[in-house]
């Protein structure tokens, strides 16, 4: 069974925070399964979105992981991406919104499953 959300995003800005990132919820979504949208701010005007993955994506022996995929393979203008993600909100208003600060761009995605 997948997460929560809400326990999903918890333990993520706590891997977060270990690392010395600063993260913080921008926009809290449904508790139980709301879409999650992971912007990492690298503090230069840009940034990384990373976004749900599409199921295509997903292995049948480990269906309930969250994967996400960027949006772009390099960084985009923090302005580009705040409309992607006012999209991404008028289509599902009980998605979250995630946001990170690190120059480094590091995300830890490929590390926070559940």
């Amino acid at each position: 069974m997948r997460l929560k959300s809400s326990i999903w995003v918890a333990a993520y800005l706590r891997r977060c925070q270990t690392e010395g990132v600063f993260g913080a919820v921008r926009k809290k979504g449904a508790e139980e399964a709301g879409a999650v949208f992971v912007k990492v701010a690298l503090m230069d005007g840009n940034a990384m979105l990373y976004t749900p993955a599409p199921q295509t994506f997903y292995d049948d022996s480990r269906p309930f992981e969250r994967l996400f995929v960027p949006i772009a393979p390099a960084p985009l203008s923090e302005q580009s991406i705040e409309e992607r993600l006012a999209k991404e909100v008028r289509f599902d208003p009980d998605s979250w919104i995630v946001e990170t600060e690190d120059r480094a761009g590091r995300h830890f995605l490929d590390l926070a499953r559940g």
